[in-house]
Protein backbone atom coordinates (compact mmCIF):
# COMPACT_ATOMS: atom_id res chain seq x y z
CA UNK A 1 0.00 0.00 0.00
CA UNK A 2 1.51 3.11 -0.46
CA UNK A 3 0.06 7.27 -0.27
CA UNK A 4 -0.76 7.65 -3.33
CA UNK A 5 -3.48 4.44 -3.21
CA UNK A 6 -4.76 5.23 -0.07
CA UNK A 7 -5.89 8.74 -1.90
CA UNK A 8 -7.05 7.30 -4.93
CA UNK A 9 -8.90 5.26 -3.30
CA UNK A 10 -10.28 8.03 -0.73
CA UNK A 11 -11.07 10.01 -3.86
CA UNK A 12 -14.49 7.75 -4.40
CA UNK A 13 -15.83 8.96 -1.39
CA UNK A 14 -18.21 11.92 -1.15
CA UNK A 15 -18.72 14.59 1.38
CA UNK A 16 -22.78 13.86 1.33
CA UNK A 17 -23.33 17.29 1.76
CA UNK A 18 -20.72 19.46 0.14
CA UNK A 19 -21.08 17.06 -3.16
CA UNK A 20 -17.28 16.46 -3.80
CA UNK A 21 -14.89 14.06 -2.86
CA UNK A 22 -12.61 13.92 0.44
CA UNK A 23 -9.49 14.42 -1.62
CA UNK A 24 -10.59 17.46 -3.99
CA UNK A 25 -12.21 19.12 -0.25
CA UNK A 26 -8.40 18.47 1.34
CA UNK A 27 -10.18 16.80 3.95
CA UNK A 28 -7.64 13.76 4.52
CA UNK A 29 -4.74 14.64 6.26
CA UNK A 30 -1.66 12.40 8.14
CA UNK A 31 -1.93 9.33 6.31
CA UNK A 32 0.93 6.81 7.74
CA UNK A 33 0.98 3.52 6.14
CA UNK A 34 2.91 0.91 8.37
CA UNK A 35 2.62 -2.91 7.44
CA UNK A 36 -1.19 -3.80 6.67
CA UNK A 37 -2.27 -0.98 8.49
CA UNK A 38 -3.54 2.81 7.15
CA UNK A 39 -4.15 5.27 9.87
CA UNK A 40 -5.26 9.05 8.46
CA UNK A 41 -7.14 11.36 9.72
CA UNK A 42 -10.15 13.47 7.97
CA UNK A 43 -11.10 17.01 8.92
CA UNK A 44 -14.68 17.66 9.42
CA UNK A 45 -16.35 21.21 8.72
CA UNK A 46 -17.80 21.07 11.87
CA UNK A 47 -17.17 19.09 15.25
CA UNK A 48 -21.05 18.25 15.57
CA UNK A 49 -20.73 16.57 12.11
CA UNK A 50 -24.18 14.22 12.22
CA UNK A 51 -22.44 11.96 9.33
CA UNK A 52 -19.32 11.41 10.97
CA UNK A 53 -19.90 7.21 11.17
CA UNK A 54 -21.21 7.33 7.62
CA UNK A 55 -18.32 9.17 6.21
CA UNK A 56 -16.02 6.49 8.79
CA UNK A 57 -17.69 3.43 7.17
CA UNK A 58 -17.57 4.83 3.52
CA UNK A 59 -13.40 5.62 4.20
CA UNK A 60 -12.92 1.85 5.34
CA UNK A 61 -14.93 0.37 2.27
CA UNK A 62 -13.10 2.53 -0.16
CA UNK A 63 -9.79 0.94 1.05
CA UNK A 64 -10.49 -2.66 1.34
CA UNK A 65 -12.14 -2.83 -2.25
CA UNK A 66 -9.68 -0.66 -4.31
CA UNK A 67 -6.33 -1.24 -2.18
CA UNK A 68 -6.17 -4.19 0.08
CA UNK A 69 -9.42 -5.72 1.32
CA UNK A 70 -7.72 -7.31 4.85
CA UNK A 71 -6.19 -3.80 5.65
CA UNK A 72 -6.54 -2.61 9.20
CA UNK A 73 -7.79 1.02 8.89
CA UNK A 74 -7.71 3.70 11.79
CA UNK A 75 -9.34 6.82 11.11
CA UNK A 76 -9.11 9.85 13.57
CA UNK A 77 -11.06 12.96 12.77
CA UNK A 78 -10.96 16.83 13.79
CA UNK A 79 -12.76 19.52 12.65
CA UNK A 80 -12.09 22.88 11.59
CA UNK A 81 -15.70 24.42 11.75
CA UNK A 82 -16.12 26.64 8.22
CA UNK A 83 -16.98 30.08 7.73
CA UNK A 84 -17.25 32.48 5.00
CA UNK A 85 -17.42 35.56 6.60
CA UNK A 86 -16.82 38.27 3.91
CA UNK A 87 -14.57 40.53 6.80
CA UNK A 88 -13.44 39.38 9.66
CA UNK A 89 -11.40 42.26 10.13
CA UNK A 90 -14.00 44.53 12.16
CA UNK A 91 -16.99 43.42 13.99
CA UNK A 92 -16.75 40.20 16.11
CA UNK A 93 -13.04 39.48 14.04
CA UNK A 94 -12.69 35.55 15.91
CA UNK A 95 -16.17 34.33 15.83
CA UNK A 96 -16.71 32.05 12.62
CA UNK A 97 -20.51 32.00 12.50
CA UNK A 98 -23.19 33.84 14.37
CA UNK A 99 -26.76 31.95 14.55
CA UNK A 100 -29.71 34.07 15.73
CA UNK A 101 -32.75 31.59 17.26
CA UNK A 102 -35.80 33.51 16.29
CA UNK A 103 -39.51 33.23 17.07
CA UNK A 104 -42.75 35.24 15.56
CA UNK A 105 -44.37 34.54 18.99
CA UNK A 106 -43.48 34.89 22.82
CA UNK A 107 -43.85 31.55 25.12
CA UNK A 108 -42.47 28.91 22.76
CA UNK A 109 -39.78 28.28 23.98
CA UNK A 110 -37.17 29.85 22.02
CA UNK A 111 -34.45 30.99 25.03
CA UNK A 112 -34.55 27.03 25.99
CA UNK A 113 -34.03 25.64 22.54
CA UNK A 114 -31.19 28.41 22.38
CA UNK A 115 -29.69 27.46 25.52
CA UNK A 116 -29.63 23.93 24.95
CA UNK A 117 -28.85 24.00 21.29
CA UNK A 118 -25.83 26.10 22.53
CA UNK A 119 -24.52 23.42 24.84
CA UNK A 120 -24.93 20.43 22.66
CA UNK A 121 -22.77 22.31 20.01
CA UNK A 122 -20.19 22.45 22.45
CA UNK A 123 -20.79 18.89 23.85
CA UNK A 124 -20.00 18.00 20.23
CA UNK A 125 -16.76 19.70 20.56
CA UNK A 126 -17.20 23.34 18.98
CA UNK A 127 -16.02 26.54 20.73
CA UNK A 128 -19.66 28.20 21.65
CA UNK A 129 -20.30 31.61 23.02
CA UNK A 130 -24.38 32.30 24.17
CA UNK A 131 -25.84 35.68 23.67
CA UNK A 132 -28.82 36.48 25.22
CA UNK A 133 -30.33 39.79 22.97
CA UNK A 134 -33.81 39.27 24.83
CA UNK A 135 -33.67 42.89 26.29
CA UNK A 136 -36.74 42.78 27.86
CA UNK A 137 -37.10 39.78 28.79
CA UNK A 138 -33.87 38.03 30.06
CA UNK A 139 -33.58 33.97 30.59
CA UNK A 140 -29.81 33.37 30.81
CA UNK A 141 -28.90 34.68 33.92
CA UNK A 142 -31.80 32.09 35.58
CA UNK A 143 -31.61 29.28 33.16
CA UNK A 144 -27.84 29.00 33.68
CA UNK A 145 -27.71 29.52 37.83
CA UNK A 146 -26.27 32.68 37.55
CA UNK A 147 -28.63 34.86 39.28
CA UNK A 148 -27.13 37.85 40.90
CA UNK A 149 -23.52 37.87 39.50
CA UNK A 150 -21.46 39.90 37.37
CA UNK A 151 -19.40 40.03 34.75
CA UNK A 152 -15.55 41.31 35.19
CA UNK A 153 -14.26 44.10 33.79
CA UNK A 154 -11.16 44.90 32.13
CA UNK A 155 -9.63 47.30 29.88
CA UNK A 156 -7.99 46.72 26.32
CA UNK A 157 -5.77 49.78 25.65
CA UNK A 158 -7.66 53.42 26.23
CA UNK A 159 -11.04 50.94 26.11
CA UNK A 160 -13.08 49.17 28.74
CA UNK A 161 -14.26 45.66 28.00
CA UNK A 162 -16.95 43.27 29.53
CA UNK A 163 -15.83 39.30 29.83
CA UNK A 164 -17.91 37.17 29.15
CA UNK A 165 -19.01 34.69 31.74
CA UNK A 166 -18.60 31.07 31.48
CA UNK A 167 -20.64 28.40 32.41
CA UNK A 168 -20.79 24.69 31.24
CA UNK A 169 -18.30 25.24 28.85
CA UNK A 170 -19.89 28.16 27.03
CA UNK A 171 -19.33 31.72 27.25
CA UNK A 172 -22.37 33.81 28.13
CA UNK A 173 -23.54 37.28 28.41
CA UNK A 174 -26.84 38.97 28.85
CA UNK A 175 -28.58 42.03 30.38
CA UNK A 176 -29.87 40.11 32.98
CA UNK A 177 -25.89 39.67 34.29
CA UNK A 178 -25.94 44.04 34.15
CA UNK A 179 -29.03 44.76 35.86
CA UNK A 180 -31.11 44.07 38.84
CA UNK A 181 -33.74 41.46 38.13
CA UNK A 182 -36.45 42.96 40.24
CA UNK A 183 -36.31 46.28 37.87
CA UNK A 184 -37.76 46.36 34.78
CA UNK A 185 -35.72 47.23 31.80
CA UNK A 186 -38.24 50.14 30.53
CA UNK A 187 -36.15 51.09 27.05
CA UNK A 188 -37.42 52.83 23.79
CA UNK A 189 -36.04 50.76 20.91
CA UNK A 190 -32.47 53.06 20.20
CA UNK A 191 -31.68 52.21 23.88
CA UNK A 192 -32.47 48.80 23.55
CA UNK A 193 -30.64 48.67 20.51
CA UNK A 194 -27.49 51.00 21.72
CA UNK A 195 -27.18 47.68 24.18
CA UNK A 196 -27.47 45.09 21.74
CA UNK A 197 -24.51 46.79 19.58
CA UNK A 198 -22.42 47.19 23.19
CA UNK A 199 -22.76 43.17 23.57
CA UNK A 200 -21.40 42.92 20.30
CA UNK A 201 -18.89 45.66 20.14
CA UNK A 202 -17.55 45.98 23.81
CA UNK A 203 -17.59 42.20 25.02
CA UNK A 204 -14.69 40.09 24.58
CA UNK A 205 -15.86 36.92 22.91
CA UNK A 206 -12.89 35.98 21.76
CA UNK A 207 -12.43 33.04 19.02
CA UNK A 208 -15.90 30.91 18.45
CA UNK A 209 -16.81 28.35 16.18
CA UNK A 210 -20.38 29.32 16.97
CA UNK A 211 -21.99 32.27 18.55
CA UNK A 212 -25.94 31.69 19.36
CA UNK A 213 -28.12 34.94 19.66
CA UNK A 214 -31.04 34.32 21.38
CA UNK A 215 -33.19 37.18 20.16
CA UNK A 216 -36.80 38.84 21.36
CA UNK A 217 -39.54 37.54 20.05
CA UNK A 218 -41.17 39.09 17.04
CA UNK A 219 -39.85 41.24 13.95
CA UNK A 220 -38.35 44.80 15.13
CA UNK A 221 -36.17 47.07 16.32
CA UNK A 222 -33.57 44.74 17.73
CA UNK A 223 -33.56 42.21 14.55
CA UNK A 224 -32.78 44.70 12.04
CA UNK A 225 -29.92 46.11 14.48
CA UNK A 226 -28.41 42.73 14.91
CA UNK A 227 -28.31 42.07 10.83
CA UNK A 228 -27.02 45.50 10.39
CA UNK A 229 -23.97 45.60 12.71
CA UNK A 230 -22.71 42.11 12.13
CA UNK A 231 -22.79 39.52 9.51
CA UNK A 232 -25.67 36.94 10.67
CA UNK A 233 -24.38 33.33 9.19
CA UNK A 234 -28.23 32.12 9.95
CA UNK A 235 -31.37 31.78 11.44
CA UNK A 236 -33.33 29.13 13.32
CA UNK A 237 -36.96 29.35 13.44
CA UNK A 238 -38.40 28.24 16.97
CA UNK A 239 -41.93 27.66 16.66
CA UNK A 240 -44.75 25.08 18.27
CA UNK A 241 -47.41 23.27 16.12
CA UNK A 242 -50.05 25.47 17.12
CA UNK A 243 -51.54 27.61 13.93
CA UNK A 244 -51.30 30.72 16.00
CA UNK A 245 -47.39 30.29 16.39
CA UNK A 246 -46.94 29.11 13.58
CA UNK A 247 -48.31 32.33 11.71
CA UNK A 248 -46.18 34.59 13.70
CA UNK A 249 -43.49 32.29 13.01
CA UNK A 250 -43.93 32.68 9.11
CA UNK A 251 -43.80 36.10 9.69
CA UNK A 252 -40.24 35.83 11.13
CA UNK A 253 -39.60 33.94 8.22
CA UNK A 254 -40.99 36.86 5.91
CA UNK A 255 -38.75 38.95 7.92
CA UNK A 256 -35.32 37.37 6.92
CA UNK A 257 -36.43 36.88 3.54
CA UNK A 258 -37.05 40.07 2.62
CA UNK A 259 -34.72 41.36 -0.79
CA UNK A 260 -33.15 44.12 1.57
CA UNK A 261 -32.50 41.22 5.01
CA UNK A 262 -32.10 38.52 2.54
CA UNK A 263 -30.71 36.36 5.94
CA UNK A 264 -30.77 32.69 5.20
CA UNK A 265 -33.28 30.47 7.49
CA UNK A 266 -31.04 27.19 8.20
CA UNK A 267 -33.82 25.50 9.85
CA UNK A 268 -37.00 25.38 11.86
CA UNK A 269 -37.16 23.63 15.20
CA UNK A 270 -41.06 22.40 16.45
CA UNK A 271 -40.94 22.41 20.43
CA UNK A 272 -43.59 21.16 22.33
CA UNK A 273 -44.40 18.64 19.27
CA UNK A 274 -46.18 16.12 21.66
CA UNK A 275 -46.50 15.21 25.66
CA UNK A 276 -45.77 11.46 26.49
CA UNK A 277 -46.57 10.87 30.11
CA UNK A 278 -43.87 8.58 32.34
CA UNK A 279 -46.36 6.08 33.14
CA UNK A 280 -47.29 5.57 28.94
CA UNK A 281 -44.24 5.98 27.57
CA UNK A 282 -45.43 4.60 24.40
CA UNK A 283 -48.14 7.46 24.14
CA UNK A 284 -48.19 10.49 22.81
CA UNK A 285 -50.77 13.71 23.12
CA UNK A 286 -50.51 16.66 20.63
CA UNK A 287 -51.60 19.23 22.97
CA UNK A 288 -50.49 22.15 20.62
CA UNK A 289 -51.68 20.18 17.33
CA UNK A 290 -49.75 18.12 15.23
CA UNK A 291 -46.41 18.51 12.70
CA UNK A 292 -47.54 22.02 12.35
CA UNK A 293 -43.42 23.13 12.24
CA UNK A 294 -42.83 19.80 10.28
CA UNK A 295 -45.75 21.19 7.20
CA UNK A 296 -44.35 24.41 7.56
CA UNK A 297 -40.74 23.80 6.98
CA UNK A 298 -42.18 21.73 4.18
CA UNK A 299 -44.17 24.65 2.33
CA UNK A 300 -40.84 27.11 2.44
CA UNK A 301 -38.33 24.28 1.74
CA UNK A 302 -36.97 24.88 4.80
CA UNK A 303 -34.37 22.26 6.79
CA UNK A 304 -36.87 20.75 9.99
CA UNK A 305 -33.87 20.65 11.95
CA UNK A 306 -35.67 18.48 15.08
CA UNK A 307 -38.77 17.94 17.14
CA UNK A 308 -38.65 18.51 21.06
CA UNK A 309 -41.11 16.96 23.07
CA UNK A 310 -43.02 18.73 25.90
CA UNK A 311 -40.91 17.43 28.88
CA UNK A 312 -41.46 18.83 32.03
CA UNK A 313 -37.38 17.84 33.16
CA UNK A 314 -36.77 20.85 30.32
CA UNK A 315 -38.61 22.93 31.99
CA UNK A 316 -37.61 22.03 35.47
CA UNK A 317 -34.02 22.11 34.20
CA UNK A 318 -34.39 25.86 33.08
CA UNK A 319 -36.20 26.85 35.90
CA UNK A 320 -32.96 25.28 38.30
CA UNK A 321 -30.21 26.96 36.45
CA UNK A 322 -29.38 23.25 35.08
CA UNK A 323 -29.91 23.08 31.38
CA UNK A 324 -31.31 19.55 30.19
CA UNK A 325 -27.97 19.07 27.94
CA UNK A 326 -26.27 19.10 31.43
CA UNK A 327 -28.64 17.00 32.64
CA UNK A 328 -28.75 12.76 33.02
CA UNK A 329 -32.00 13.21 30.73
CA UNK A 330 -30.44 11.10 28.30
CA UNK A 331 -33.68 10.41 25.90
CA UNK A 332 -34.67 14.11 25.28
CA UNK A 333 -30.72 15.07 25.15
CA UNK A 334 -30.69 12.58 22.11
CA UNK A 335 -33.38 14.86 20.31
CA UNK A 336 -31.29 18.25 21.04
CA UNK A 337 -27.92 16.62 19.78
CA UNK A 338 -29.83 15.88 16.78
CA UNK A 339 -30.81 19.59 16.11
CA UNK A 340 -27.18 20.53 17.13
CA UNK A 341 -26.11 18.13 14.37
CA UNK A 342 -28.38 19.36 11.69
CA UNK A 343 -28.09 22.65 12.61
CA UNK A 344 -24.06 22.35 12.44
CA UNK A 345 -24.83 20.39 9.19
CA UNK A 346 -27.01 23.37 7.84
CA UNK A 347 -24.27 26.02 8.88
CA UNK A 348 -21.59 23.74 6.66
CA UNK A 349 -23.88 23.75 3.74
CA UNK A 350 -24.70 27.34 3.85
CA UNK A 351 -21.47 27.79 3.73
CA UNK A 352 -20.15 26.00 1.05
CA UNK A 353 -23.26 26.91 -1.30
CA UNK A 354 -23.87 30.26 -0.53
CA UNK A 355 -22.49 33.92 -0.95
CA UNK A 356 -20.62 34.78 1.60
CA UNK A 357 -21.97 36.33 4.78
CA UNK A 358 -22.18 40.33 4.99
CA UNK A 359 -23.90 42.88 7.18
CA UNK A 360 -26.97 44.13 6.15
CA UNK A 361 -27.45 47.45 4.61
CA UNK A 362 -30.68 48.84 5.00
CA UNK A 363 -31.80 51.82 3.08
CA UNK A 364 -35.16 53.15 4.14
Amino acid sequence: MTESDILKALSNVIEPDLGKDLVTLNMVKDIVIEGNTVSFTVVLTTPACPLKDMIKNACINAVHLMVNKNAEVHIKFTANTNSNRMDKSSVLPGVKNIIAVVSGKGGVGKSTIAANLALALAEGGASVGLMDADIYGPSVPIMFGLRGERPLMKNVGDKGVIIPMEKFGIKLMSIGLLVDEKQAVVWRGPMASSALRQFITDVEWGELDYLVIDMPPGTGDIHLTLVQTVPVTGVVVVTTPQPVALADAKKAIAMFGQAQIKVPIIGIVENMSWFTPAELPDNRYYIFGKEGGKKMAEEFDIPLLGQIPLVQGIREGGDTGVPLMVSDDTITQKAFWNIAGNTARSVSMRNAKMDPTKIVEIVV
